[in-house]
């Protein structure tokens, strides 16, 4: 893990247009000027400050960047189809939640925001990105223990802290407390059993995690997430009984005939978080096959299709892809 002064994230863009708006309208603030506009904006994704954040377009300049001119805020950038990235979430949820408000924690889910990914420049899920100042300060990839993640944090907060420019009102009254005047009370809590479904999925228990999405399902059928999260546990769970430890891609390349060879690759590279390169091998696949071979690709094509935002760009080229491949 690398220390709190170590390099910027390799490849990653230069944030200092974001961090100079940011800064632009803090001040604007302190004197008084905010516009209409930027009152709207606070209200709306700014308002209702936690320690721990789901992170999007909307919010990203507001309570990713602005916040790091204020404290450390620590951006993971992970995805639900890697039981690693799940582990890690829940632990740097638990340090955000009893840090103090010392510093934030936002989570940015790479196949529902893949913008924000590209961003950073990241390459492998999961990949954890300290923030100070409104620019990346250090990164590690991969997951690490409890233990080591509390030192990290540690020296985050003691080295990055005293460079920035300290709370704002509204955070020195989450650090002491106190709601910050003239705000609602933080909206109902999630699902209690969304944290047990993630507890499972870390333990290793699929078919757990699994009946606890369907319960969920069972009330509420519409929820497209809850969906996408049993759907993706049941690729794990796929990929589990597949082998641990296979080259499941070098096994399918060097044996391209080999239908559930394919189909293993293809879920190994959605969960190293290639998507791309799972629909092209399972078009490539429809291309030369024909009957319940090729009815078998498409289907898995199609499933994992539903992981993804219908409007991702990925899914959108796939598809016409696959119909050019049909028709």
């Amino acid at each position: 893990m690398t220390n709190p002064r170590g390099p910027q994230v390799a490849g990653a863009l230069d944030l200092g247009e974001v961090k100079a708006r940011a800064e632009a309208r803090a001040q604007a603030e302190k004197h008084g000027a905010q516009s209409p506009a930027q009152g709207a904006e606070q209200s709306g994704a700014g308002a209702g400050l936690r320690a721990f954040f789901e992170v999007t377009e909307a919010n990203f300049e507001s309570d990713l960047v602005r916040r790091s001119l204020e404290v450390p805020v620590v951006a993971l950038i992970g995805t639900a189809r890697s039981t690693q990235s799940e582990e890690l979430k829940s632990n740097l949820r638990q340090l955000a939640e009893r840090g103090g408000f010392k510093f934030l924690v936002g989570y940015i889910d790479a196949d529902q925001h893949p913008q924000i990914a590209q961003v950073f420049g990241v390459r492998n899920l999961p990949t954890t990105i300290a923030l100070g100042a409104g620019q990346p300060l250090t990164n590690f990839e991969g997951t690490q223990p409890m233990e080591a993640l509390e030192q990290w944090m540690d020296a985050l907060v003691q080295q990055v802290s005293p460079q920035l420019q300290g709370p704002g009102p509204e955070l020195q009254a989450a650090q002491a407390g106190q709601a910050p005047a003239g705000e609602e009370e933080a909206a109902p809590a999630e699902d209690s059993r969304l944290s047990e479904a993630e507890g499972q999925l870390g333990n290793g228990d699929f078919d757990g995690a699994i009946a606890t999405y369907e319960a969920i399902l069972a009330e509420k059928p519409g929820n497209q997430e809850i969906k996408q999260a049993r759907d993706t546990t049941l690729l794990l769970k796929r990929l589990s009984a597949a082998g641990q430890g296979v080259d499941h891609i070098g096994q399918a390349d060097a044996h391209p005939d080999d239908i559930d060879a394919q189909l293993d690759a293809a879920d190994a590279d959605v969960v190293a978080g290639r998507p791309e390169a799972a629909f092209a091998r399972l078009i490539a696949g429809l291309r030369r096959t024909a009957g319940a071979d090729k009815d078998r690709l498409k289907e898995r094509l199609l499933e994992l299709f539903g992981l993804f935002d219908a409007a991702d760009p990925r899914v959108l080229s796939a598809r016409t892809q696959l119909a050019s491949a049909l028709y």
